[in-house]
């Protein structure tokens, strides 16, 4: 296996983790846009944009994407996260030349006007959709009120509002200024001829355009706030606690993300048998989310309306004494970990996840066995050295109730 690093003329990054042994290639372009990055006139137009990817270009319709997707057998697929947009397919090798030559042009949207709006029903839909799952709406009430006042609250959906006030002409101002070649990074993994991949970008992808893009990273101090909701048609209620955490420049993340699998994972840890195996429970965890310059833990609890209050406050005391775990404890949690990077290991489409966002977020890359060492020196010390600088004390409370 061999790591490769290039830039094209234009400023674009490349990167590969090589593995000629590999059944399997993936590729898979990485770019940093989403829902910090929007104003409140557009938001939801980094996700909406996503879609449009799949809706045509210059050359080829929205059923010509999808024809020539199937004609090569690409797992394809795409997210949008509040920071990051990532654009992906695994392939047999022999395909990787019709693969970054599609995805390429995908990359560079037509934008059509009534593709446009027929998408913008779906995405209406979509956001409605997600309006019906109670803890959709605990999860984006809980951090847009954590986060107040900053970006890394907004929501990756936008509203049904902004959606339907959005324009084509908005997209594609955004587009201009969000996907320029300085801000993408295009990662292979697996099985590829590195040399050949590099050619396929220079012809088509060379030409974009390029200029810097900035970001609002600046700090953020949350305000302690409780909150309660209440819905039509709930049987459950269901509870959030966000608390501080690292960010992804720190090295505390890898302490943070071992402790709360002590606290929170979805077995075996602190909540599980103090909550769900005792019954009190529906679901109980505790989890850790890295973000740009920022971060956060935050636990969530579902049990009987009438059992919301306790559950909720054992979850907080679990949170409130994060030091209160076993050394056997510690092990169990990093042999968790440990074979969860060893398994996502075995998968080309999961080492491209792993590799381009590394790099997206730290300009580094890292192999699995790096990965799974450093894993393993975190010890109660460094745990402990992570609690001298934040606390787990929830700040940000918020419950929803059946109405």
């Amino acid at each position: 296996m061999e790591f490769r690093q290039a830039r094209l003329s234009n400023g674009m990054q490349v990167i590969g983790e090589i593995r000629p042994t590999a059944p399997s290639a993936a590729i898979g372009f990485f770019v940093q846009t989403g829902a910090r990055d929007e104003t409140p006139e557009v938001s939801g137009v980094s996700h909406f944009l996503e879609h449009m990817m799949f809706k045509g270009t210059a050359k080829r319709s929205a059923l010509d994407v999808t024809y020539d997707l199937a004609k090569i057998g690409a797992q394809a697929n795409a997210f949008t996260s509040e920071e990051n947009t990532v654009y992906y397919m695994q392939i047999l090798p022999e395909f990787i030349s019709d693969g970054v030559e599609l995805l390429s042009d995908m990359l560079r949207p037509a934008l059509d006007e009534t593709e446009f709006s027929t998408e913008k029903n779906v995405i209406l839909e979509e956001i409605a959709l997600y309006q019906d799952r109670p803890t959709h709406v605990l999860f984006e009430q809980s951090l847009r009120q954590h986060f107040a006042g900053h970006p890394a609250g907004n929501s990756v959906l936008g509203s049904t509002e902004s959606v339907r006030a959005l324009s084509a002409s908005q997209m594609r101002t955004y587009f201009q200024n969000r996907y320029t070649a300085a801000n993408i990074v295009f990662a292979v993994t697996g099985n590829a001829n590195w040399d050949a991949v590099l050619e396929l970008l220079d012809k088509h992808c060379g030409g974009w355009e390029s200029h810097a893009v900035g970001r609002d990273r600046r700090p953020h101090v949350p305000t302690a706030s409780t909150t309660t909701l209440r819905r039509d048609g709930l049987q459950m209620a269901h509870g959030c606690l966000i608390a501080d955490g690292p960010s992804e420049q720190s090295e505390y993340r890898y302490a943070a993300g071992v402790l709360s699998c002590i606290l929170g994972d979805s077995s075996g840890s602190k909540a599980y048998w103090d909550l769900v195996d005792k019954g009190l429970a529906d679901a109980a965890h505790i989890d850790f989310e890295d973000m740009d310059h920022t971060g956060f833990v935050y636990g969530y609890v579902s049990a009987e309306p009438e059992k919301i209050e306790q559950v909720r406050d054992r979850l907080e005391a679990i949170m409130c004494e994060p030091l209160k775990f076993t050394d056997e404890d510690l092990v169990r949690a990093l042999t968790k970990l440990r074979t969860r990077l060893v398994l996502q290991g075995e998968s080309t489409m999961r080492r491209l996840m792993a590799v381009g966002l590394e790099w997206i977020a730290r300009g580094r890359y890292r192999t699995l066995e790096e990965e799974l060492a450093r894993l393993k020196q975190v010890d109660r010390s460094e745990i402990q050295s992570l609690l001298s600088g934040i606390s787990l004390r929830p700040i940000t409370k918020v419950t929803l109730l059946p109405q």
